[in-house]
């Protein structure tokens, strides 16, 4: 595979055509409309033409009120998406059909009124709660709240810390004219009420002023404090009821739900097509934009540029314009679920090479052999198909589940290799049962020939290794640095080849000349004291570089050796009660952990080994993913119908 060529597009089209021709583009699925900011930037073209509006603050508005109406839906009706949720086909005149629109737009409003109901509720609710706080520590007081005194005596309400002992405080009035009275007392205050002479209020209260003695006022209430809990609790019964009522409206909503979902996903292509339109520039009459299309598909894209009655232009990019042009991988079912961890790492430049399908064997394959498990392969490949058959998920979500069902493959070869099914199960189950020794077939198990896994770990390292080298080779002959090629892959392939035949005791004489093309090198590329330090900084480099990238692979051993010992060790800890019932429960219960562990952990060291062993010998990154004019959807799939 390789990446998609593109093509650099010129479009001019009558201003009055935008919307038609935007809404077409929109349903061919191939162009990316690329930001104008460079045009604007000469005075030449910013004289002329400014970017055309767009309704994409509407639409975004429009996408939130959608979704908050789901969301609401979903909490107030009680309906749950599960862990996927499953994409329903639909048509495109279903999909794009004004009478599913209006009625969503009508349960969307209807939705947003009733939270809007809610919202005001709790709010007063809240308040109610709080008041209903606030007045019951003065339940026992059997005086109106709205009365303040007589005309010679005075009534203050007011709280003092708990610690206060309030017959020590009475003792601080003296022969003043007062009393306070303890209504109540919870863990931080007591709630008291003050009866004094007016005439001598000032006196009474710089005696109370040690004591923290703080006023309370209810004001806008009148009656006890009775009648108003009375009151406030009933206020919040009919307010907790029309809560209930506003909620059972919303859940009443609940079969709408498919229709809001197709809706969202109209306004996401329509926030699309806004957000293209903002890249289209216009001064009124006529609109004008650049992107960019696949070779492959020029034919359709003419056809339709055609049809609306626009002037355009295609051309390949030219090498300044790599950087800018959008990059499509080019793939099939075996290379498209690595795109997910390409795109982790980086995108490759427009000049570089697609790394799935020469990544493709070596990830798949080191997944397997480092989880090594028929059981869990089969988990691995059954989750993935049904996953996949059941829910249709697309792009990272879909590539994940084919990866893990091509990685389950694996897993499952090199557990049959290694006679292991959630590690030695069926061993240990036969064992209880019978009480007989049963063992799978395997040609090696990782603890009885760890020393053989782990050569032959480093042997397929070496073997990558060498396969960047030859991609980076091939690339240099291309670009026309011979020198560079002959002296960073052929200089070293020697030696390594001279290295094997002196080992099998054949010959010396190549690794000989390999270490003649090693001193060569800096000698004839390097510049006058450089080619002496080059020669050491060549070896150093490359020496350490390849004992260290080759002995990196060893985690291909390290982590068959560590998923076999976990399985194993929980098998062992479940069969020491011997009652096959608990030995099951143990064992299903430990691997699962062991298969979860070794899930991502296998992942994220496969991914290592190819982002810095692998990539690292030929791979340019700084590619920008290319995203079309396009419907993408969550909720449905739309089926394309024929024009």
């Amino acid at each position: 595979m390789a990446i998609v060529k593109m093509k650099k597009l010129r479009v001019m089209a009558m201003a009055d055509r935008r919307e038609a021709l935007l809404r077409a583009l929109l349903r061919l699925g191939c162009v990316e409309i690329s930001e104008p900011d460079g045009l604007l930037e000469d005075p030449a073209w910013s004289a002329l033409l400014q970017r055309g509006s767009s309704r994409l603050a509407d639409t975004k508005s429009e996408i939130n009120d959608v979704n908050t109406a789901l969301d609401a839906i979903r909490r107030y009706a009680g309906l749950k998406d599960g862990l996927f949720i499953k994409r329903h086909p639909i048509s495109e005149e279903a999909f794009l059909s004004a009478g599913t629109a209006e009625r969503a737009q009508a349960v969307s409003r209807e939705v947003g009124e009733q939270l809007q109901t809610l919202t005001r509720l709790q709010s007063e609710e809240n308040r109610l709660v709080a008041r209903q706080a606030s007045l019951l520590p003065w339940q026992a007081m059997d005086m109106p709240l709205e009365l303040s005194g007589t005309e010679h005596v005075l009534f203050r309400p007011g709280v003092v810390p708990a610690g206060v002992n309030v017959g020590e405080l009475q003792v601080s009035f003296g022969d003043l004219a007062a009393e306070l009275l303890e209504i109540s007392s919870d863990k931080q205050q007591k709630y008291c009420l003050l009866v004094c002479l007016r005439q001598d209020e000032e006196a009474v209260m710089e005696c109370l002023r040690p004591f923290s003695f703080s006023a309370v006022s209810f004001q806008g209430l009148t009656g006890t404090a009775d009648a108003n809990l009375t009151s406030v609790s009933q206020a919040l019964a009919e307010n907790r009821k029309a809560q209930e009522d506003a909620a059972a409206a919303i859940a009443a909503n609940g079969e709408a739900r498919d229709a809001l979902r197709v809706y969202a996903d109209r306004l996401a292509a329509e926030a699309a097509e806004e957000t293209s339109a903002q890249r289209i520039l216009t001064d009124g009459t006529i609109a004008f934009f650049e992107g960019w299309a696949p070779a492959a598909s020029m034919q359709k894209v003419q056809a339709l540029l055609e049809k609306e009655g626009c002037a355009w232009e295609a051309e390949d990019p030219t090498p300044e314009e790599y950087s800018e042009v959008p990059i499509q991988l080019k793939n099939n079912w075996l290379t498209r679920p690595l795109n997910m961890v390409t795109e982790m790492y980086s995108l490759p430049a427009y000049d570089n090479v697609d790394p799935n399908p020469l990544m493709a064997p070596f990830f798949i394959l080191f997944y397997g052999v480092m989880m090594a498990d028929m059981g869990y392969g089969l988990l691995m490949i059954l989750a993935g198909i049904l996953i996949t058959r059941t829910y249709r998920p697309k792009g990272t979500a879909g590539n994940l589940f084919n990866l893990m069902t091509l990685c389950g493959v694996t897993t499952f070869l090199m557990g049959a290799v290694t006679g292991g099914f959630f590690g030695d199960f069926l061993t240990q189950l036969v064992k209880l049962a019978t009480g007989r020794d049963f063992a799978l077939p395997a040609l090696f198990t990782p603890l009885d020939d760890t020393l053989m896994i782990l050569v032959g770990a480093m042997c397929l390292g070496f073997v990558q290794i060498v396969t960047g080298m030859v991609i980076s080779f091939v690339q240099k002959l291309k670009k026309g640095q011979v020198l560079d090629a002959v002296f960073e892959e052929v200089t070293w392939w020697v030696v390594f080849a001279g290295i094997a035949l002196m080992v099998l005791k054949v010959t010396n004489l190549v690794l000989y000349a390999g270490l003649v093309l090693v001193v060569a090198g800096p000698l004839i590329t390097g510049k006058g004291f450089g080619k002496i330090t080059g020669i050491f900084a060549s070896l150093y480099n490359h020496i350490t570089g390849y004992f260290g990238d080759i002995l990196s692979y060893s985690r291909l051993m390290a982590l068959m050796l560590a998923g076999s010992v976990i399985a194993q060790v929980f098998n062992t800890l479940g069969a020491i009660p011997g009652n096959i019932v608990v030995f099951i429960i143990i064992s299903m219960a430990g691997n699962a952990l062991n298969f979860a562990l070794n899930l991502l952990g296998c992942y994220v060291h496969d991914m290592r080994l190819q982002f810095l062993e692998f990539f690292g010998r030929f791979y340019k990154e700084g590619g920008k993913s290319y995203r079309p004019l396009s419907v993408e959807t969550q909720y449905v799939e739309v089926m394309k119908e024929d024009n």
